[in-house]
């Protein structure tokens, strides 16, 4: 009996692995952005009570909410797969990925005066529902969602939408804190340390309200501040990116973390695709990505993922920057950056997302939580991943779209 129940599991197993194998690479996209569209963005929940609302018009004089579901936060995570329903809809011709996006900002502005008239000075903004909106603080506040405003604003735009926007240009180009050489820079929890995530949280907005406003001021900032970056975070040796530099300390932080590197090679590739030909600092930046697609691929494992921590092959494999460096590589491949021989590095790394981290029911397995700096490598190695985690979602769609074109390009 024993037996029949091992083999019974066996067989199940196969199966299941067999059919992940013989998805297309469209079926499989369109498994995450379906389970996505599951999930409403447009609903909170009472805190004691429990009831859903559709609207703050809703909500009972002194009822606390909280969102429904973690993907209506605004939180650069939504901005980035706001963006990325956008271009899948755009992509397949499906208005509905493209509706998401759409009810999606279109919900937080209809709602957020709610809750920034309650808003008291012994409350911190991140406990309201859209708080990053009315009190920008951190690129992570404005930047990615600041980009998909910019995406959401082209298909429909609205003043309040523009205003948000300038807002956002002002917060980026004028307020946010730097180093002295205009290094974009955060002051918690160590006071000015560089992150390479903010490479993306900064450019993700540049590289399109550039695109949108046909202003090279933008164009000149992103690219300014990725060449900054490279030169405070690259290591020449092991040809990664270390996570942080310390400006006070004048050194850099302990780890080569996966995710913080893929942030560098998206926003790389995403502002070199729109940003003027004959930019002065678009050569430079292709040599750049050139260096970190080669220094990316010396990481790789032989199963086509990439580590948690790059160096370390004793910290677990780690989806979110296998479809980052995916991403970028397929994207310098359908643009003519590189040669098309890097193409297996692409094809290998899908391949292992496609068959063993997107689930039959449309969820993205084994991405890395929320994660901030740190000087010990113990607590990169212990960060949890989180159960269709939202940090994933947005480039596990972007990933499948350039790998769609490359194989299309490429039959």
């Amino acid at each position: 009996m024993k037996n029949k129940i091992v083999i019974s599991f066996l067989l199940v197993l196969f199966t299941v692995t067999l059919l992940a194998q013989q998805r297309s690479d469209e079926e499989a996209v369109r498994a995450v952005a379906d389970n996505i569209l599951k999930q409403p963005v447009t609903q909170f929940v009472g805190v004691s009570n429990g009831v859903v609302y559709n609207s703050t018009a809703e909500i009972p004089e002194g009822e606390d909410v909280k969102f429904k579901s973690p993907l209506t936060e605004w939180h650069y995570s939504n901005g980035v797969l706001d963006m990325a329903m956008i271009k899948l809809g755009e992509y397949l011709n499906d208005e509905k990925y493209i509706e998401y996006a759409k009810n999606h900002v279109a919900f937080g502005f209809a709602n957020y005066e709610y809750f920034k008239e309650r808003f008291r000075n012994d409350r911190n903004h991140w406990h309201w529902p859209f708080g990053q909106l009315w009190n920008f603080k951190e690129l992570d506040d404005c930047g990615a969602m600041g980009a998909a405003v910019v995406e959401v604003n082209k298909l429909e735009s609205k003043p309040e939408y523009l205003t948000y926007m300038q807002n956002a240009a002002n917060h980026i180009l004028n307020v946010q804190d730097r180093l002295e050489d205009g290094t974009l820079s955060r002051t918690f929890p160590r006071d000015m340390t560089v992150w390479a995530d903010d490479a993306y949280m900064a450019t993700s907005f540049l590289t399109r309200m550039g695109k949108f406003s046909g202003e090279n001021t933008y164009f000149d900032e992103a690219a300014k501040q990725l060449i900054l970056m490279d030169a405070y975070l690259w290591d020449p040796v092991k040809e990664l990116y270390y996570h942080c530099y310390y400006d006070s300390e004048n050194r850099n932080g302990v780890a080569y973390w996966g995710r913080a590197n893929g942030w560098i090679m998206i926003s790389l590739v995403d502002l070199i695709e729109v940003m003027p030909e004959d930019h002065p600092n678009r050569e430079e930046l292709l040599t750049i990505l050139n260096k970190q697609i080669v220094g990316a691929s010396r990481w790789q494992n032989g199963n086509g993922m990439w580590n948690q921590l790059l160096d370390k092959s004793d910290s677990y494999d780690e989806s979110s920057v296998t479809a980052m460096y995916v991403y970028g590589v397929a994207k310098a491949i359908n643009n003519g950056w590189i040669d098309m021989s890097y193409r297996n590095i692409a094809r290998t790394g899908w391949r292992a997302l496609k068959n063993d981290e997107i689930t039959s029911d449309g969820r993205f397995t084994n991405v890395c939580v929320g994660t901030g700096i740190s000087e010990d490598l113990p607590f990169y190695y212990n960060r949890p991943v989180g159960d269709n985690e939202k940090h994933g979602l947005g480039l596990i769609i972007n990933t499948a779209i350039e790998i769609m074109k490359l194989e299309s390009d490429n039959k």
